[in-house]
């Protein structure tokens, strides 16, 4: 299984939320989720996790590496975070060298798709030519079927090339405001309060809070999905849900 699907099925297992998780590995709920989807957000291509991170998820799982590691798939594909200045070449190959043939295999097939990416010049690498802004992304919010509002004070540092005015960035999950707010997106939020029926708002209602087109009803707020598998919600005044913020603009992070 590779990496996401082993973490996935071990939540699933154990009933426990992407939160409860990020508690026990120090992971963010956003690199969870592009982990089980096995997909940048960006680039689409598979997410290759590191060994630190791999490390953590052990920890969180509440088991050995090296039992994790053997979990693995043989074609998972494991980065090896080390440079020129940091690890000589006699270093790499003691490494290597320890390393079981399973292992071997892993990390070679590693090494040479990162040389491919160099001789290509990869592409997918921002090449800064201008100063980017940064942006506090909060884990808040949800373009799913839900994620529990909480006052998170920690923050994920994203860059992007445009300054766009906001009072909160958030995190998306979920693909159910695809395509226009893509999972792994942020969201940017003003403190606006209701402006007209149609617009994207971020709601809060009954203990969770959403990202969608909201229409204001006689009785209560109609939350729309753009991505139109995923039926309308109907929040009730009688429940009290309330309107964070008007939604301004997203994006999805550079990769500097």
């Amino acid at each position: 299984m590779k990496l996401g699907e082993i973490l996935k099925s071990y939540r699933e297992e154990h009933k426990m939320s992407m939160d409860a998780f990020c508690e026990l590995s120090d992971l963010t709920k956003g690199y969870i989720s592009m982990l089980e989807k096995n997909e940048h957000p960006k680039t689409k291509k598979p997410i290759i996790p590191s060994y630190e991170t791999i490390e953590k998820i052990a920890k969180g799982m509440q088991i050995s590496v090296d039992d994790l590691i053997d979990m693995l798939d043989d074609n998972q594909e494991i980065q090896i975070n080390a440079t020129p200045s940091t690890l000589l070449k006699t270093d790499i190959q003691q490494i290597y060298d320890q390393l079981q043939p399973p292992r071997q295999e892993k990390v070679l097939v590693y090494a040479d798709n990162q040389l491919k990416e160099q001789q290509n010049k990869n592409l997918n690498k921002v090449e800064v030519t201008e100063p980017l802004t940064e942006y506090h992304v909060f884990e808040k919010l949800s373009a799913g079927t839900g994620e529990t509002y909480y006052e998170d004070r920690n923050y994920d540092t994203v860059f992007f090339d445009k300054d766009i005015a906001h009072d909160l960035a958030s995190w998306v999950y979920g693909d159910s405001m695809e395509p226009d707010y893509p999972n792994g997106s942020v969201a940017l939020i003003k403190d606006t309060g209701w402006d007209y029926d149609g617009a994207i708002y971020a709601v809060d209602w009954d203990g969770q809070s959403y990202i969608k087109k909201v229409y204001k009803e006689k009785n209560g707020l109609r939350l729309v999905s753009l991505n139109n598998k995923y039926a309308d919600k109907f929040a009730p005044f009688s429940e009290e849900p309330r309107i964070i913020g008007k939604v301004v603009g997203n994006f999805i992070p550079l990769e500097i």
